[in-house]
């Protein structure tokens, strides 16, 4: 296989206290969501051979500051990033009153389901239900290889649905454990506040999305946005496998084994607070 026709991609942390990660070719690619320490996630590019001038720019899926709260940071420190996201995603950037106003002088404005590049990507924003103000998600192709990215989102509706069964490489919420939520010690109000369209995912959701849309091209699917209190990465990867598995989909583990090349798809949940694998993605 060509250099070339991979996807390079890791993340530097999905959930509640901070989400971001990188999607790329050879010559370079982009953040998604700046909601982890900038140092150390430039530091982790670095360390992959990727240094901060081949970072092409960050796209934001929305303003919730576990996705945004080192996004100016950035655009500051390394004058060549722009920050991605839809005016109405701005808005709501600036509302909130950490986040430095300057913030505006690094923004270009996206529009939803109107393609735009950057480097050698060709990056989609489609909408996606969540209660921040208008949430994306990205779908992002290069070389014939579509990588689609939905975090934060309370349902799977039929535009999300068009853009993520298209992907060989999915990374879709898996936030919580119904049980666990029902069971623990979050107040009343935000358990139904996370249950809403406008929530998020929980594991039986996007076990039952995920194997409704499973093709022979899907080759990689990550559960992100996993909660500390109410879910479990066991939990979240038991409910995906068990769907594809009784669809007759077998499951690796995306450790790169050689009994892992053998099965049909990889799965894995992305760590919380830490930085997962530097994964190279292909579609054979």
């Amino acid at each position: 296989i060509q250099k070339k026709s991979t996807l390079k991609f890791i993340s530097f942390g999905s959930g509640s206290s901070g989400n971001c990660s990188y999607v790329g070719t050879e010559s370079g690619g982009i953040l998604i969501d700046a909601g982890v320490d900038y140092e150390n996630v430039f530091d982790t590019l670095r360390a992959n051979g990727v240094t901060p001038n081949m970072v092409k720019g960050v796209c934001l899926t929305h303003d919730h500051s576990d996705h945004i709260r080192y996004a100016y940071g950035i655009a500051r420190k390394y004058n060549h990033i722009r920050i991605y996201c839809t005016n109405r995603a701005l808005n709501g950037i600036l509302k909130r009153h950490n986040v430095s106003r300057r913030i505006k002088e690094y923004h270009q404005p996206i529009f939803k389901e109107i393609p735009f590049k950057l480097g050698e990507l060709t990056i989609t924003a489609f909408d996606v239900p969540h209660d921040g103000l208008d949430n994306s998600g990205f779908f992002i192709e290069y070389g014939g290889n579509m990588f689609a990215i939905a975090t934060d989102l309370g349902e799977v509706t039929e535009r999300a649905r068009h853009y993520m069964t298209q992907a060989h490489f999915l990374m879709i919420e898996a936030n919580y454990d119904l049980e666990m939520l029902e069971n623990g010690t979050y107040p009343e109000y935000l358990k139904n506040r996370i249950k809403l369209s406008t929530g998020h995912l929980d594991n039986t959701d996007t076990a039952k999305f995920v194997s409704e849309m499973y093709t022979k091209k899907l080759k990689n699917v990550f559960l992100c946005h996993l909660s500390n209190d109410n879910n479990t990465p066991e939990k979240a990867v038991s409910a995906v496998k068990v769907a594809l598995e009784e669809k007759g989909v077998t499951v690796g583990e995306a450790k790169g084994t050689l009994e892992d090349r053998n099965k049909d798809l990889q799965l894995m949940a992305l760590p919380r607070y830490d930085s997962s694998a530097w994964f190279v993605l292909r579609r054979e």
